[in-house]
């Protein structure tokens, strides 16, 4: 019986133990070595959770909240304290259209139906010592843009309206509740504007009245022309609008658009700036 293979044979098997002492050995100081401790992700308190449930079944979408800094404008509480969380409501696609639909005011021909819903339902929603505002409320006018900058990740577009990642320029602004609690809030989103990555800018082209341009949003030519005869298409809800690529299975349905089409021609500023009044049986 040979002997010869043996030894090289043994030796194999140690220096494999070996290597594999050694790779242990440095799997186990990687192990060890410190590493360095994530923050948590902050989350709602309890109070904030059941108070956008409550928002959320009244027929308004959650739009975040933050806390007040000075340079923010966010007037004091009746009483002369300073707010602590101010929360945003409105509208994200057409989701709460229907029950603004179903509502009083929706049906009983006075002006402004939807601002008075809008004050209705965010009053009943407002908790005790808290201040309901609102975007209709002025001259002068609350800083509305600026806040719902601080709320979440929405950024300013050719289209003259505030751009969200998710629901594109299908959403609205329709009050905030103060509050005098500074309440812990989730992590800020600090979602990009997706117009960087937007080459093709189809929203340019698809405005008639070359009011939507990379440079900015020209309201005048907006309205002059939606206004005019050739604007007919536009009163059907917005062309530029409808073009952008985002958020496109948020967008607003026929009603609702040529709703907020017809109410923003039969707004005061917008009467200063063209004559005449938009009819909508023209």
């Amino acid at each position: 019986m040979s002997s010869g293979p043996l030894p090289m044979r043994r030796w194999a098997r140690n220096a494999g133990k070996a290597r594999n002492a050694i790779f242990a050995v440095k799997v186990t100081a990687a192990e060890m070595t410190p590493r360095p401790t994530p923050r948590p992700t902050p989350r709602p308190t309890p109070r904030l959770t059941a108070l956008r449930a409550r928002c959320e079944s009244a027929g308004l979408a959650w739009r975040g909240a933050f806390h007040p800094l000075p340079a923010d404008g966010v007037p004091p509480l009746g009483d002369g304290s300073a707010v602590g969380t101010l929360v945003l409501l409105g509208f994200a696609g057409p989701t709460q259209w229907p029950r603004f639909v179903a509502s009083p005011e929706c049906h009983d021909g006075l002006p402004n139906p939807l601002d008075r819903w809008s004050r209705r339902v965010i009053n009943a929603l407002a908790p005790a010592g808290a201040m309901a505002l609102y975007p209709f409320d002025g001259p002068p006018w609350w800083p509305f843009p600026r806040w719902a900058r601080r709320a979440e990740p929405v950024h300013a577009s050719p289209l003259g309206v505030l751009l969200h990642p998710d629901w594109g320029p299908w959403h609205a602004y329709r009050g905030a509740l103060a509050l005098r609690a500074r309440l812990r809030l989730p992590a800020p989103d600090e979602r990009a504007s997706p117009c960087l990555s937007c080459a093709a800018m189809p929203c340019v082209a698809a405005c008639p009245a070359r009011a939507v341009a990379r440079a900015g949003f020209d309201a005048t030519a907006c309205v002059t022309h939606v206004a005019s005869g050739a604007g007919s298409a536009c009163r059907a809800g917005c062309l530029a609008r409808g073009a952008c690529p985002v958020g496109r299975e948020f967008r607003y349905g026929g009603a609702q658009a040529r709703f907020h089409m017809r109410a923003l021609l039969d707004s005061p500023e917008v009467r200063r700036r063209v004559a005449g009044r938009f009819d909508a049986d023209a």
